[in-house]
């Protein structure tokens, strides 16, 4: 199973598999050189990205992550208004600055997008490696981006992130997670909790939890501010602040649409990820190229549901960790594993079973609603035009959004019996991901990205 600090990580845009990932995965291998008393040794870096890294990296900001990260940088505590800059320095230098000297290191020519190798384990692979002034390999190390954050040695044996601590409340599946609330009477988010603080103390766990939300509500709101183009060749105009105005202005006139409230939930859902896609604060929820699905029907719930509240939040967020550990578990949050299915279909059905949660729904509705939203996202595709996560995916994580409010009502409004078990939508998305060709999993060779013609 895996905890709401795996699944709920405080990062930057654009994506959590092409940066915060290599980010993460920058900034251990440095730490390792650092604990193994090898960092005086080393003159030079050179890192090379492989497979899906290499084919969107430039349009996922990959190789400024990994600047980032080799500069000692963290996704949840860098800043995202002065990373750039950091950036250009280092890249004006063609060095690094640590432990008090200068590593040869130009970005540009050290940074090499390996367009041909295939990686063995995992789309998302990248390699380090560290030379001595008389360009002898000091260190090397293989690390892989699997998908919401998660990183992993290529070498290593099992995933990481995954609890093997003992919690009270084991489970690997939705039979399992149902069966011991029926055992216990407890919600699947009174599960979850239980488990959390077993292996953390209670403040600790909702401090994290309150921080997720309030990253989410300010990512909305700064989202609704912005203005000007999203970076990349593309040249997206920002929308959300116009369409913001607009829907205020149909308020003010009293002319309501009936669908007004979907309307502002797909506004809300842009709004964030517009801000991710700019490379600012977001939440991986349970990644970055699907972090605005999470925040709007979170925000649907406060403004728009009769009886919400700051509990019902963090009851969203505790039954939101349960679906999503599922999904991580026993199939993939990655796009370039499994296509969108694994990210803005994964969004959709955790938010989905948040939302039922929060809105008392029993423990049968609420896998019910998570299994309904993924139901209708099966063999969704991760083609990004450009390599960019801006088209088709900001307004994807808007349908997204829609769907699991649908969802959760269909849901609420059944006895929770259904014929189509979460379990087996899960194992239905797996295996879709796996047959799926390469070319439509984060690659741009196919679909959209290969459709569109860039003037």
């Amino acid at each position: 199973m895996f905890s709401v600090f795996d699944l709920f990580k405080i990062g930057i845009g654009p994506s959590s598999s092409h940066t915060v990932g290599p980010m993460r995965a920058a900034h251990l291998f440095m730490s390792g050189l650092k604990e193994a008393g090898q960092l005086p040794r080393v003159a030079r870096l050179r890192v090379t990205l492989f497979g899906s890294l290499a084919w969107t990296g430039k349009g996922h900001a990959t190789d400024k992550a990994v600047v980032l990260g080799l500069a000692g940088e963290l996704p949840e505590t860098v800043d995202p208004d002065h990373a750039d800059a950091l950036v250009a320095q280092i890249a004006g230098r063609g060095a690094l600055t640590l432990g008090g000297r200068d590593i040869s290191f130009s970005p540009a020519e050290d940074i090499v997008f390996d367009r041909e190798t295939t990686p063995p384990r995992h789309p998302n692979t990248l390699a380090f490696d560290a030379f001595d002034g008389a360009g002898a390999l000091v260190a090397t190390e293989r690390w892989c981006s699997i998908g919401g954050g998660f990183v992993a040695r290529e070498d290593a044996p099992v995933d990481l992130g995954a609890i093997t601590t003992q919690v009270p409340y084991s489970f690997s599946n939705a039979v399992d997670l149902l069966r011991i609330g029926h055992d216990t009477g407890l919600t699947i988010a009174e599960i979850v909790r239980a488990n959390e603080v077993a292996l953390r103390p209670p403040v600790e766990v909702l401090a994290h939890v309150d921080r997720v939300i309030a990253i989410m509500m300010a990512a909305i709101d700064r989202g609704l501010q912005g203005e000007g183009l999203l970076p990349g060749t593309l040249k997206v105009p920002r929308r959300a602040r116009a369409l913001r105005k607009r829907l205020e202005a149909d308020t003010s006139r009293n002319d309501l649409a009936p669908h007004e409230k979907m309307d502002w939930v797909s506004l809300f859902a842009m709004a964030v990820n517009e801000e991710n896609a700019a490379g600012g604060r977001i939440v991986t929820a349970p990644t970055n190229g699907a972090a605005g699905v999470i925040p709007a029907v979170l925000r649907y719930y406060l403004e728009m549901c009769p009886g919400a509240s700051h509990e019902g939040m963090r009851n969203f967020i505790f039954a939101a960790t349960a679906i999503g550990g599922l999904f991580k578990t026993n199939a993939s949050i990655s796009g370039a594993e499994v296509g969108c299915q694994g990210e803005v279909g994964v969004a959709s059905s955790m938010a989905a079973a948040g939302l039922a949660t929060a809105r008392g729904c029993t423990n049968q509705q609420v896998e019910n609603a998570a299994e309904i939203a993924m139901e209708h996202h099966l063999g969704m595709t991760c083609d990004p035009v450009g390599g960019l996560v801006q088209i088709p995916c900001i307004e994807r994580n808007a349908f997204g959004a829609i769907k699991a409010i649908s969802a959760a009502s269909l849901a609420k409004r059944g006895d929770g019996s259904h014929l189509v078990s979460l379990d087996q939508v899960i194992s239905t998305m797996r295996q879709t991901g796996e047959d799926m060709n390469t070319k439509y999993k984060e690659t741009s060779l196919g679909g959209l990205a290969a459709n569109f013609v860039e003037c």
